[in-house]
């Protein structure tokens, strides 16, 4: 399903070359739910964003579903992140011009999904919004937000879900409610789930746990 094979990354800086990642390698499986973990800066979520195409790497191949995606052009690896993927983020990157609805709606139709303000009600539904469809983000809190950004990530029925941090900026509680829902709805879709976090509980759900340090991968817990 995602596979990687001596992924290196080094930015230019002030002071030189700073290799970020130092020769990933890695498979996971379909269905299955990985946890990236590790100390700020050891490259987890740099690495996140390669695997999910928004970046490439100074060398090396990532694959996903078998396509290999490093020598695409931006508009190729845009087509497959639309095809294959789906994101959470922790500052939910919603469009505040759009309602709670609308941000649903918007990637169903992009991919021109016929019955998309069906589709984007019943998961918002799904997600305990019933009712705050037309609030716009600014009329919501912090994990009504997140629901909306969990449910336009799973309402695309994308193969792969990435998630950066889903519950860094909400509070105890409220963080676990959103755990709670993105591993029923994963559950539910068999979605390959591939999440950056520093919350143990929250890596611990996951079938593995990789740990990364300066870079590259120093263990994993099963």
């Amino acid at each position: 399903m995602i596979k990687c094979t001596k992924v290196i990354q080094t930015v230019k800086t002030s002071e030189g070359l700073l290799t970020i990642l130092k020769g990933i390698d890695m498979e996971i499986k379909q269905g299955e739910s990985v946890a990236i973990v590790g100390a700020s800066g050891s490259g987890k979520s740099t690495l996140l964003g390669m695997l999910a195409g928004l970046d490439t790497p100074s060398s090396g191949e990532i694959y996903l579903r078998g396509k290999e995606i490093t020598q695409l052009n931006e508009e190729q690896r845009t087509q497959v992140r639309g095809e294959l993927t789906a994101f959470v983020f922790q500052n939910f990157h919603l469009l505040d011009g759009l309602t709670a609805l609308e941000n649903v709606m918007l990637p169903l139709e992009v991919k021109g999904v016929a019955d998309a303000r069906a589709n984007a009600k019943e998961v918002l539904a799904r997600v305990g919004l019933q009712g705050r469809e037309h609030h716009y983000p600014r009329q919501l809190s912090g994990g009504e937000q997140q629901r909306v950004a969990i449910a336009r990530a799973f309402a695309a029925k994308a193969p792969i879900l990435f998630a950066d941090e889903p519950t860094g900026n909400l509070d105890t509680k409220t963080g676990e409610t959103i755990a709670d829902l993105i591993f029923e709805l994963n559950s539910e879709s068999n979605t390959t789930l591939v999440l950056v976090t520093h919350e143990q509980r929250l890596a611990e759900r996951c079938d593995r746990q990789l740990i990364m340090e300066a870079g590259n991968f120093i263990g994993a817990n099963a």
